[in-house]
């Protein structure tokens, strides 16, 4: 009679540097890492990366020489979010290894590393929050004057940028049900809540910069 083999999660450091079928992979496997807030993470940096597209194909063009300003701090300012959600998706494995250890932890230090566990797992995904927040302002940005061919592809980014935010919305959530401040739990999920309809708000005003062309 044969054993299962056992499938090894891969270390949060490991992640931003799998092939896209690797990390597909890995997602579909029975571990916990990746999971949905890797996956945001990884979902956030498309969104930039959807932007940072847009962008390549916009500048250099005189038609758009006068917004040179504005696209090179867009360009630098979305390179910056695409590499910060790249920290953001190993740092959310992070917290969940830092739970795993802390639940196999039989002495007194338990409750202080389950509580830093919590911490982390609730800071990475309103930090994911507030990053895709500003892609998608960023996007709209950019919507206002870029090559309308490309016009699809920052809708997509916005889509992608609200996904995030859904998704860190769902971990906030879950989370927080576990916090012993009530209180502050509840003040937590409001915030979050707010999040997410900006975020709607946002997705929804580049999805009409798109209409107007297509």
């Amino acid at each position: 009679m044969g054993s299962e083999k056992k499938t090894e999660a891969p270390r949060p450091d490991e992640l931003t540097r799998m092939r896209v079928n690797e990390f597909l992979a890995a997602t579909a496997s029975k571990t916990p890492i990746p999971g949905g807030g890797s996956v945001a993470g990884v979902v956030g940096a498309l969104a930039a990366a959807l932007g940072e597209m847009v962008l390549a194909f916009t500048r250099g063009k005189k038609k758009y020489a006068e917004s040179e300003a504005v696209h090179a701090a867009l360009a630098k300012r979305l390179a910056r979010a695409r590499g910060m959600f790249s920290d953001l998706t190993a740092d959310d494995a992070a917290a969940y290894t830092l739970y795993q250890e802390a639940n196999r932890c039989t002495d007194e230090t338990k409750d202080k590393k389950m509580a830093a566990a919590l911490a982390a797992a609730i800071n990475v995904p309103r930090e994911m929050t507030a990053l895709a927040l500003a892609v998608l302002e960023d996007l709209n940005k950019l919507g206002e004057n870029c090559n309308p061919y490309l016009l699809t592809d920052l809708s997509a980014g916005a889509v992608l940028a609200q996904a995030t935010v859904r998704l860190s919305d769902y971990n906030v959530r879950v989370n927080a049900a576990s916090m012993s401040d009530k209180a502050a739990a509840d003040d937590l999920r409001r915030a979050s809540a707010r999040d997410v309809r900006r975020a709607g708000e946002l997705c929804r005003a580049a999805e009409e910069i798109v209409s107007k062309h297509v």
